[in-house]
């Protein structure tokens, strides 16, 4: 049949609340029937059962016994651990007396379930103690009231009330089994979630760092442009402010280049490193200014995308800070990691640009860490570039 009209459309699946799951258990109503059935059974069947004499004492341990069984179905934190060992010992001794009184009747399977929750409720070396103390009493009641003679039947009955006591310590430790795996099933789901939660941050936090270099250093640059083209339009000499413009406008264009490059390093397609890095080169100004060591070989596209977002990055502060200053770049590539190399002399004309944004070494840093490598940023000492700039990252394969 087709859904009505006004039907709401299907949204998306609920997530699960997170927290400690129920751990499944044996139908407790299950239990609770048949232990009203035992109950019920015991009190038709269970003779003398009176309010005088003998029956009142049967009554008595009946009703204890009784008591002490369907006490079984409280939850285990109504009933400290130290106040289980007692009312189980009262219980077996209730049943026990319960077979040496009673002439007949199916007292014992009061017993018999008393001593399989024992096996189930108490820890292993208190659980043997209270089947063998039911084991016992109930072979001696029996030996007593069958006297001289039966020695084997009582004592084989007697013994056999202990028993049930394997029974619940077997369901006790399957029990625990069950939790032990749901507690292991909840670590291993709480640590997924936990690697998906760090999955999703890294991952903003690479988006941000490549939006960061693609938007705020273009803007940054055609800002300067812009901003020198209004400082010379005051001087009336339209040829500069021109050329201001052009560069801008180029710098728009090499903007949306750039945005494309980011567009592909983020759907993770492969990024020719060599031809990329030129063309960012040749964009910034600079000719000719590109050495490679080594023998060429195709990157990893993560490592291609961080090297040439990290030389964009390096440019664009020469330019800022250095306008005017010469430029050498290097790659080179070593048997066991890539080493790129951007530096540049002291600005030879007055920078326009204003404060950046504080975050370009930071991300270069938080890229070669991602990639296990190294990064060294700090001013040039020595050499024809004194004065200058130099940032080399080296990221191992």
């Amino acid at each position: 049949m087709s859904a009505p009209e006004n039907a709401p459309a299907p949204g998306p699946a609920p997530e699960r609340e997170s927290g400690p799951r129920g751990v499944p258990r044996q139908d407790p109503r299950l239990h609770g029937v048949v232990t009203l059935a035992i109950v019920v059974i015991a009190f038709v069947t269970v003779r003398p059962l009176d309010f005088t004499g003998r029956g009142l004492a049967v009554a008595v341990v009946l009703v204890i016994t009784t008591v002490a069984l369907s006490a079984r179905h409280l939850p285990e934190p109504w009933l400290p651990p130290r106040v289980a060992p007692l009312w189980l010992a009262v219980g077996v001794v209730a049943a026990a007396a319960l077979i040496g009184l009673s002439r007949s009747g199916s007292g014992y399977l009061l017993a018999y379930f008393l001593v399989g929750h024992i096996g189930y409720r108490l820890p292993l070396r208190q659980a043997l103690a209270l089947a063998g103390l039911s084991s016992l009493l109930c072979g001696a009641v029996l030996y007593l009231r069958l006297g001289p003679g039966h020695e084997l039947v009582p004592w084989t009955l007697g013994v056999t009330t202990g028993l049930p006591v394997v029974v619940g310590i077997l369901s006790r430790s399957r029990q625990g089994a069950v939790e032990a795996r749901i507690a292991s099933a909840e670590s291993a789901e709480r640590a997924a979630r936990a690697e998906a939660r760090t999955a999703v941050l890294t991952e903003r936090s690479r988006i941000a760092r490549d939006v960061h270099d693609v938007l705020a250093h273009s803007l940054a640059g055609i800002n300067m442009q812009l901003e020198l083209a209004d400082a010379l339009i005051d001087t009336g000499d339209l040829a500069k402010v021109r050329e201001a413009h052009d560069r801008a406008h180029s710098m728009v264009k090499e903007s949306l280049k750039q945005a494309q490059w980011t567009v592909h390093a983020l759907r993770e397609d492969s990024l020719p490193l060599l031809e990329s890095l030129e063309a960012m080169i040749e964009s910034s100004g600079h000719r000719d200014v590109l050495t490679v060591g080594g023998t060429v070989r195709e990157l990893p596209a993560r490592i291609s995308q961080n090297l040439l977002r990290i030389a964009q990055e390096s440019l664009t502060n020469a330019a800022r800070h250095a306008p005017g200053g010469a430029v050498r770049v290097e790659l080179v590539f070593d048997a066991a990691s890539t080493t790129l190399s951007i530096r540049n002399g002291p600005e030879t004309r007055e920078a326009t640009a204003g404060v950046g944004s504080g975050m370009g070494l930071l991300g270069m840093r938080e890229r070669v860490a991602l990639l296990g490598g190294s990064i060294t940023a700090g001013p040039v000492v020595e050499g024809a570039e004194r004065g200058g700039w130099q940032v080399q990252a080296v990221i191992p394969e």
